[in-house]
């Protein structure tokens, strides 16, 4: 639910009385914003004025050469569909930057796109903190970490009716950061999700990264081009489906990984305490990582009781043994909100399960469209 509208005008009250006390008295404003906030107010000191009126704008033809043929152009191609449509439903601005923080693509909802363009928040545009002052893609850039900016928190007075929302993106097979994309708007159209929906947005283009001589196939690619679900709980989680990977986040992996432990179906009350414990999540959060879940794997996850069952199977590799699959197990339960599970019952690694509902309404995994197509569970090292 958005943040009530008083609660957001007074936070903008005090964000303006901190940057007006740090413009006019340099060190008035310690303790009224974040650390971040106040170290990135005074590197922009430094290098500007807080009365600049636009970013700078880097040469146009070599922002396109960089861009053009990139592995973060092809990512961003491949998901532009869903990027554009977040930044309509939420009239945003979504901008994807390199790893100096010049803008490389964007796309606006409607009001946004225009205002955007005023500030040169267009391809080409430098956000560094040296060019245009404290903003949330410069701070999730230099800290590695998604950043939120809110208001007069940004230094530059042009974008004080702003809220930005900024998470890094990185090459998943190096770890290496490429950039990071923002979500902005307003000021007044806060929300709560901002800062998880571009984590999310985040993850979504490192999955649709290509392979490259920069993001090589690994051997594990490799060996999951081949029918059915694969999941991997070691090290960096990964789902696949007939080779394809899944663009899940990190909940809607443990939900499968818990669904595939649990091949005769779970009740959503069920699954709610094997996955939250005893944190205040509501069944509605669960259902819409379900819904999603459920149109990533093309429908194959299914609440009908006749659905076929589907062959559980624990592949380990040419060294791999039994204690492998245990240490699947482990991951899962070695959770900071698994630990707080087990603390509630010495008897019991798990919440005991409420009264089941009636058969209809258990979460499964539904067969794979080839009868030979199982569920593989892989065990594997990171």
């Amino acid at each position: 639910m958005p943040t009530d509208h008083t609660d957001l005008q007074g936070r903008r009250v005090d964000a303006v009385r901190a940057w007006t006390a740090f413009v006019e008295q340099g060190d008035g404003a310690e303790g009224l914003v974040r650390p971040e906030i106040l170290h990135s107010w005074q590197r922009s000191r430094a290098a500007l004025t807080s009365e600049v009126t636009e970013a700078p704008l880097a040469d146009e033809s070599e922002t396109a050469a960089f861009w053009n043929g990139s592995p973060l152009q092809t990512a961003v191609s491949r998901v532009e569909s869903d990027l554009r449509r977040t930044a309509e439903d939420g009239d945003l601005v979504i901008a994807v930057t390199d790893a100096e923080t010049r803008v490389l693509w964007t796309y606006g909802g409607r009001v946004m796109r225009r205002k955007a363009e005023t500030v040169n928040f267009v391809p080409g545009g430098r956000w560094d903190d040296a060019s245009v002052g404290t903003n949330a893609l410069d701070l999730a850039n230099r800290v590695g970490a998604p950043s939120m900016v809110f208001s007069a928190e940004h230094y530059a007075s042009i974008v004080h009716n702003w809220v930005c929302w900024a998470a890094p993106v990185h090459d998943p097979a190096t770890g290496e950061q490429l950039g990071v994309i923002d979500l902005s708007t307003t000021w007044d159209r806060t929300h709560p999700i901002g800062l998880a929906t571009a984590r999310v947005m985040a993850r979504l283009i490192e999955t649709a990264m290509p392979d490259s001589s920069s993001h090589p196939r690994t051997p594990r690619d490799v060996a999951d081009d081949r029918p059915g679900l694969s999941l991997h709980l070691l090290g960096a989680a990964e789902a696949r489906l007939d080779g394809q990977r899944l663009l899940l986040n990190r909940r809607q992996t443990e939900i499968l990984a818990l669904l595939a432990m649990h091949p005769e179906g779970l009740s959503l009350e069920h699954l709610h305490a094997l996955l939250y414990g005893d944190q205040s999540v509501t069944l509605s959060t669960l259902k819409a990582e379900v819904s999603h879940l459920r149109s990533a794997l093309g429908g194959q996850l299914s609440s009908r009781a006749r659905s076929r069952r589907v062959l559980r199977r624990l592949l380990l590799g040419a060294h791999g043994s039994g204690a492998d699959c245990r240490d699947d197990q482990r991951a899962l339960d070695d959770r900071p909100h698994r630990r707080r599970v087990r603390r509630t019952s010495r008897a019991a690694r798990t919440p005991p399960a409420p009264p089941a509902r009636p058969r209809a309404h258990r979460l499964r995994i539904a067969a794979p469209v080839a009868q030979s197509c199982a569920l593989r569970v892989l065990a594997s090292r990171p």
